[in-house]
């Protein structure tokens, strides 16, 4: 992959006009080169959800520059005429709950957003198992989500975030059900893909049993953001 994972330049987000103006971000900067796992961290109303959404391409910045890869997606406005596009094949999503479609087996649930793209079916498919095998999964491949353990639906929801091969994958505190040992299970799976799949991760998380596993951490107060040394550095 050429460029960034995910570059960010004076991002900033402006919720209202006039005295009742409310500046969720202030002139965001962040890097995350492919391969990369970063943690997000900060106080409820710091602007987190904000930044991940403007990430994600669900809602606008007020300002600022996004690079995705090679590729400028917003400078002061979208350069991206398609963005549902742009969130199914060049963003990964990993959310708190997983999210599994109850009525797909495991390898349909990964499979559905190469063949949305238009790959086709075996292909998609055939992704989807080879993504199941990486993350450990592979044998549960025919089953429904409901006969699956906490741990393992999260498992294939990663396998789902990266089933489009995306430079970017967002994970929103995605080991907050987790007890101790799945959580940071879930965090070494995240590393091993973003190296082996040269993809750029962000997780958001107020979860204390993961902090101390990141090499770099985005501190977020107050719209702003303050990059820090994480404990996982070596």
């Amino acid at each position: 992959m050429k460029g960034f994972g995910i570059h960010i330049e004076g991002l900033s987000k402006r919720y209202g006009e006039g005295d009742t103006a409310v500046d969720a971000l202030k002139d965001v900067n962040m890097t995350v080169a492919p391969g990369e796992v970063v943690g997000l961290i900060g106080p409820s109303g710091s602007g987190k959800s904000t930044l991940l959404k403007c990430l994600g391409a669900v809602i606008e910045p007020t300002a600022g520059k996004m690079t995705v890869g090679d590729e400028v997606i917003y400078n002061n406005g979208w350069k991206i005429p398609d963005l549902r596009a742009l969130r199914r094949d060049r963003i990964g999503f990993v959310f708190q709950a997983p999210y599994l479609i109850p009525f797909l087996d495991v390898t349909d649930n990964v499979a559905l957003l190469p063949m949305l793209a238009g790959r086709p079916n075996g292909e998609s498919r055939k992704r989807a198992l080879e993504l199941l095998e990486a993350l450990d999964v592979g044998h549960r491949a025919k089953a429904q989500p409901s006969q699956l353990s906490g741990g393992e639906q999260q498992r294939v929801a990663i396998a789902r975030a990266l089933a489009n091969q995306p430079p970017v994958i967002l994970a929103d505190e995605p080991t907050a059900p987790l007890d101790s040992e799945r959580a940071l299970s879930v965090v070494r799976i995240l590393n091993q893909m973003a190296r082996q799949f040269n993809t750029a991760i962000i997780v958001v998380t107020h979860d204390e049993k993961i902090i101390p596993t990141f090499k770099r951490i985005y501190h977020i107060r107050d719209g702003e953001t303050h990059e820090e040394k994480g404990l996982g550095a070596d």
